[in-house]
């Protein structure tokens, strides 16, 4: 820790990544190659992780993913078994079924589950990248669930009003995600030169724009559907004095590795526990600045 941690209220979103792989090949996906030696791995230090940010963070969010959380259903309960309903809880997936696994089981996880999980965020992209479930599956599911389609490369523009199409008979909200690994402060924020921006402009109703200093979300109406275009940055810390002259690494995500060590932000650096147990928090700086987002998600 090179300064003292501010985090926002609640505490900073955890991701955990689950011990076992998924069995896809997407090419913006930076974190197959962690998963191509599993020696590593230590599910019960993973587990001793999630209780202490439990106990350090009682409020914060949860995020589960990998990997592939659906690949086993029993590890992804142990896990969430203990966490309780102060957190909120995401899921990162793309609802795998094969032999073992029927829609069936992954439904009754989420009905078992369904005062615990507050949303499962489903991989479907324009070009096929995973093994896809059937689309009906999602709107079976007894929690909420939201669509995430990374728009990668020099991806199918003619495709994007029929990929709108697809979940608009379901109503599940889409999120089109920009290849963070291609973020940086200075297009962050940017609208003119956004080919993206330009082409969800074209074909649904934009309706306004959220910001906080990592991340920002441009949202849309299409055809009743909610559409969001989510940029973030690769980074999860921000270093920043205060008018008091103190200078804070200010931390939005902590990540639990397969190994069970706690990392503060997305590279090799390692969280101190015992300085995060001393966090100062802050108002969450998440704010419109464009349109009226009150019945939007954010």
């Amino acid at each position: 820790m090179k300064h003292p941690y501010k985090t926002r209220e609640g505490g900073a979103t955890v991701t955990v990544f689950v011990p076992y792989d998924c069995g896809n090949h997407c090419p913006f996906c930076i974190n197959k190659g962690e998963y191509e030696n599993t020696n590593w791995f230590d599910p019960e230090k993973i587990k001793e992780s999630i209780r202490i940010m439990d106990e350090i963070t009682p409020r914060c969010d949860f995020v589960f993913t990998g990997g592939e959380p659906f690949a086993n259903r029993h590890a992804l309960q142990e896990m969430l078994d203990l966490l309780p309903s102060t957190h909120r809880i995401f899921i990162n997936t793309t609802l795998p079924v094969f032999e073992g696994q029927t829609e069936q089981d992954i439904i009754d996880f989420t009905e078992r589950n369904k005062d615990k999980i507050t949303c499962i965020n489903v991989s479907r992209h324009l070009r096929k990248f995973v093994q896809e479930s059937p689309d009906d599956l999602l709107s079976r599911l007894a929690v909420k669930t939201r669509v995430n389609c990374v728009l990668y490369a020099s991806y199918p523009t003619e495709k994007l009003p029929d990929y709108a199409e697809r979940w608009l008979p379901y109503g599940i909200p889409v999120q089109f995600r920009f290849d963070y690994t291609e973020t940086t402060p200075e297009n962050l924020y940017d609208q003119e030169n956004d080919s993206i921006l330009r082409d969800l402009r074209k074909m649904a109703v934009y309706k306004g724009l959220d910001v906080c200093r990592m991340r920002c979300g441009f949202h849309f109406d299409y055809k009743g559907l909610e559409l969001t275009y989510h940029k973030t940055l690769p980074y999860s810390t921000i270093v920043e004095t205060d008018e008091n002259g103190v200078t804070y690494d200010i931390l939005y995500d902590i990540v639990i590795k397969q190994n069970g060590e706690i990392r503060s932000d997305w590279n090799e650096d390692v969280l101190d526990v015992e300085a995060y147990r001393h966090v100062k928090f802050e108002p969450y700086d998440l704010h419109v600045i464009e349109g009226n987002l009150d019945k939007l998600h954010f």
